[in-house]
């Protein structure tokens, strides 16, 4: 990247005004706004009348909101190119720019706050990003942004999230802070920012505050932005040493009695890049341990992920892996998602492994190593997980959907002196004790690998999904989405207002047999299944699961409704244990709630009348 590149980008308007354009009109004096917040939600709001304005002290409130709308959870994400039907491009490098920038603020207040005196050395961030094809022009703004806040900038090129936070903690490098690029699975379109320190990802308020922070910047600053950079981001390897990281776990956990530096010798492993940054875990984890990985699928990087969405939910992602898997006789195959902090797998009998079966493997091998343990997970998860949990001697505590807020909770509970060494979600989220609390797909896949390779040590003949052979599945799963008709900036309003609606309808009896669910040391309130201490964890979106029972006070399932972190829509998982069971819980939710409450009229409740009337999702 030549430090002599420039780039003028308009910011807001019709077009950019220079300092010899025409001075402001009356009216436009008249409507200058200036703004004093409290709160996010509260705002005092004045009118200027003096003859003179400084353009570079307005604030649109519009503005500032397209800034605020990019966070979902603890995540910065939107619309980066156009060609998706309806949706804009509001992730622009003006855009990230400021968000990049209050980050390194942030990043550096933080430390000082942290070391009680003003930092001496240089603030050093890093940036990785997956192979979206928007990634190389918004880097630019990332390192522009982070270069106006002071700090230090590294290039770490195509990366993997988790590997964005090692890079906080892993000699020589130990960045101060790091910055992922990433949408995840979402489409080519979209592209984001995950942000880390060596405490760990940040949390959705702290996201919020730093949105908030960028919101000002982007609506005071200039209508044109410089994305010059004084002097380019320094190269790195990162990914090398992070590679060696895990290989060197899987040689010391293994200990492999014959062929210690290379103990894969003899598995054939299939991996499932799925165009994303996940390919590195063949050529430079699998292959230098002695694995056979012929038959890999989808390695190279490519932006427009033209193969298939990489998501180890994705049906046709685990059909393509299985077919493989059995076609090449392999012990295992892998899936990763586009930035490698989620994975599924498939077993050596084709089985695809992934949402409650990939946790009660993980679980089934964390109570192997800490009997007894607390394993925390969203609210989805089947009850016959829970069984399979307790059956082990596990403890099983539900929590509220969002990877974060699973993983957080497990923080919380080992600092309360609950011993908890799992967290995962249902998506394929997962986060261990013993690797910082981080949400690594690699990780979780090394961990299976060991145990893989320690049951052939043993003797034993049967590949890993033997593990979960006694795990039941429900005999019924359902999962429907309803879209929030809104303007987008009152999009989260709608959907709280959603929600408690129908934790109203449930507490005053008027969908029958219907009961807000609980778990142990925690219960139903505020929006989510919060903790039951004085001091319960911000809610970034609001959710209940109720119970239901039949006429006979027979349970027959649960149904679990949520406002989605990262799109305007509500969404309803459902399990039952009876035939027919979704069909009669969605008929309910239907006609007692969604059309008795006059709820439909802001929702699109076509999917879940389609499935009411017929059964059929599609």
């Amino acid at each position: 990247m030549a430090s002599t590149s420039t780039s003028l980008i308009p910011l807001r308007g019709n077009g950019p005004r220079t300092s010899s354009s025409s001075p402001p009109t009356k009216t436009e004096l008249q409507k200058t706004l200036s703004f004093s917040f409290s709160s996010r939600s509260s705002m005092l709001i004045s009118v200027k009348s003096s003859s003179t304005v400084n353009y570079n002290e307005a604030v649109v409130d519009e503005e500032m909101d397209r800034i605020r709308r990019l966070q979902n959870g603890s995540d910065v994400r939107g619309v980066a190119l156009e060609g998706e039907k309806g949706r804009t491009v509001d992730l622009t490098p003006p855009a990230v720019e400021a968000i990049a920038e209050s980050f390194g603020e942030w990043v550096i207040k933080a430390l000082e706050k942290e070391q009680g005196r003003p930092v001496e050395d240089d603030v050093t961030v890093s940036l990785g990003k997956d192979p979206r094809v928007s990634g190389p022009s918004l880097s630019v703004a990332v390192f522009a942004g982070l270069a106006r806040a002071g700090c230090s900038t590294f290039d770490m090129g195509l990366a993997t999230t988790p590997a964005c936070f090692m890079s906080t903690l892993l000699p020589p490098f130990a960045y101060d802070a790091s910055i992922m690029m990433t949408a995840s699975h979402l489409p080519y379109t979209r592209n984001g920012l995950k942000f880390f320190t060596k405490k760990g990802g940040l949390t959705s308020p702290e996201v919020e505050e730093i949105c908030d922070i960028a919101a000002r910047k982007y609506a005071n600053r200039l209508t044109r932005v410089s994305t010059k950079l004084s002097s380019p981001p320094k190269k790195v390897f990162f990914m090398r040493a992070y590679a060696k990281h895990l290989r060197d776990i899987i040689i010391q956990r293994v200990n492999h009695p014959i062929h210690y530096d290379t103990p894969l010798e003899g598995f054939e492993i299939i991996v499932n890049a799925g165009n994303g940054s996940g390919g590195f875990f063949t050529w430079d984890v699998l292959d230098k341990l002695g694995a056979d990985t012929f038959g890999s699928l989808h390695l190279n990087p490519d932006g427009m992920f033209p193969n298939h969405i990489p998501n180890p939910e994705d049906k046709t992602a685990m059909a393509l892996t299985r077919a493989a898997v059995l076609e090449h006789s392999a012990d295992l195959g892998i899936v990763f998602d586009t930035d490698v902090d989620r994975s599924g797998v498939v077993d050596n009998n084709g089985n695809p492994i992934n949402g409650d079966k990939l946790i009660a493997l993980m679980s089934a091998i964390v109570l192997k190593e800490h009997p007894g343990t607390t394993i925390v997970t969203d609210a989805r998860t089947s009850m016959a997980l829970t069984r399979f949990i307790t059956d082990r001697g596990g403890h099983h505590c539900l929590y509220r959907v969002g990877y974060r807020n699973v993983i957080d909770k497990g923080v919380h509970l080992n600092e309360d002196g609950i011993e908890t060494h799992l967290m995962m979600e249902t998506s394929g989220h997962g986060a261990l004790k013993e690797n910082y609390f981080l949400d690594d797909g690699a990780y979780m896949v090394v961990k299976i690998i060991i145990e893989m390779v320690r049951m052939k040590l043993e003797g034993s003949n049967e590949g890993i999904g033997s593990l979960i052979k006694d795990l039941d599945e429900p005999l019924e799963s359902v999962e429907l989405r309803m879209n929030i008709i809104s303007e987008a900036k009152y999009a989260k309003a709608r959907g709280t207002e959603l929600i408690e609606a129908f934790r109203s309808y449930i507490e005053e009896g008027q969908l029958e047999g219907w009961e807000l669910d609980s778990c142990g040391d925690c219960w139903v309130s505020e929006g989510c299944l919060v903790d039951s201490n004085d001091s319960p964890t911000a809610i970034d979106a609001h959710m209940y699961r109720a119970k239901v029972s039949n006429e006979k006070d027979e349970e027959i399932g649960w149904v679990h409704i949520r406002q989605s972190i990262h799109n305007p829509n509500i969404a309803i998982n459902m399990q039952s244990s009876v035939p027919g069971g979704c069909l009669q819980m969605t008929r309910v939710l239907r006609d007692k709630f969604l059309l008795a409450s006059g709820m439909h009229e802001f929702l699109d409740i076509s999917q879940v009348d389609k499935f009411a009337t017929n059964g059929k999702i599609g």
